[in-house]
């Protein structure tokens, strides 16, 4: 056997699979996006098995991006968890075939509580989806498995609309890098978000006069590889540390070599006279979300949040290493 080749045709077959659920999505999806949204309470996420580690999985990224979410295992409910239930609270149901006894059990002490059910079901005629207030529907014709009995694309598609919820919710509460930090304060991401400015921005900051001409400000951007340089008046400006008069982008200078057919132009000719700065002790998190708001990659660094001299630049690649 070509196990290289199987594997490839089981990612094409999955796939496949995957594709023609994304287009039987329909209303069903905005109507459960907006029931967790508005819900009151918690999103309670159930099931058992295999989907019941899917649903660990669902219900654990949702409550580290903002949507309060908890995992309960259907078998276990029965037993004293339906307590941590109340009728504020939207319960999401997975089960692919739709008739698992543990699942079904569960759904008239869950009315009697009061709760919003949800179905996610590989089955949308089935028990559960008829007991249910919305379907999701996870159906796939076929396992990837040879034998059609171990759960591998059913799964795949659970997962797969899991994230799909995920994400809609995260966009639709605005949910942000710095909004995940505060989640994730132990991840790496979160402990630089967490961070003070003045402990990750460079001292080497790019420096030009109003005076320099053009080939040297490429020069002074291309050797301190932030892809901006401050501009001053003076050169005793610059050894003052005094306020600075403008910036210089990338941007700028591929706006100057579109706009002048004579490079021998100076700083003065391109800067932008206003800045976006930053005071040192603000947190990596507030200037992320600057960087967001004015759509740059980064900030000049004050010793106090008034424009005093800069001391520093703050760069989107000094917060997230994507590497």
């Amino acid at each position: 056997m070509n196990e290289i080749q199987r594997a490839k045709d089981i990612f094409h077959e999955e796939i496949a699979e995957l594709n023609k659920l994304a287009d039987t999505i329909d209303h069903s999806f905005e109507q459960v996006v907006d029931m967790i949204y508005t819900c009151q309470g918690q999103l309670v996420v159930m099931g058992i098995g295999k989907t019941g580690i899917i649903g660990h999985k669902i219900a654990s990224s949702l409550a580290s991006t903002g949507t309060e979410a908890i995992f309960v295992n259907a078998a276990e409910a029965v037993h004293g968890d339906l307590g941590m239930i109340n009728s504020r609270d939207v319960v999401m149901l997975i089960s692919n075939s739709g008739t698992t006894s543990e699942i079904i059990n569960v759904i008239a002490p869950l009315r009697q509580i009061g709760c919003r059910l949800i179905a996610m079901t590989g089955n949308p005629n089935s028990k559960l989806a008829r007991l249910c207030d919305i379907t999701l529907s996870v159906h796939v014709d076929k396992e990837a498995c040879p034998l059609g009995l171990a759960p591998t694309t059913s799964t795949t598609a659970t997962l797969l609309m899991g994230d799909a919820l995920i994400v809609c919710l995260m966009e639709r509460r605005h949910f942000k890098a710095e909004n995940f930090a505060v989640y994730h304060p132990g991840g790496a991401l979160g402990r630089k978000l967490l961070g003070r400015v003045q402990n990750h921005m460079t001292t080497s900051v790019p420096r030009v006069r109003q005076s320099t001409p053009f080939r040297d400000i490429v020069r002074e951007m291309s050797d301190k590889h932030l892809g901006m340089t401050m501009v001053f008046e003076d050169q005793m400006d610059i050894q003052k540390q005094a306020r600075c008069t403008g910036i210089i982008t990338d941007g700028d200078l591929r706006r100057a070599i579109q706009k002048y057919d004579d490079l021998h132009i100076t700083a003065s000719d391109i800067m932008t006279p206003s800045y976006k700065h930053i005071h040192k002790d603000a947190l990596l998190s507030d200037a992320l979300a600057m960087m967001d708001e004015y759509n740059i990659t980064t900030l000049a660094v004050t010793e106090t949040p008034e424009s005093s001299p800069i001391i520093g630049i703050i760069s989107i690649h000094h917060i997230i290493d994507f590497r």
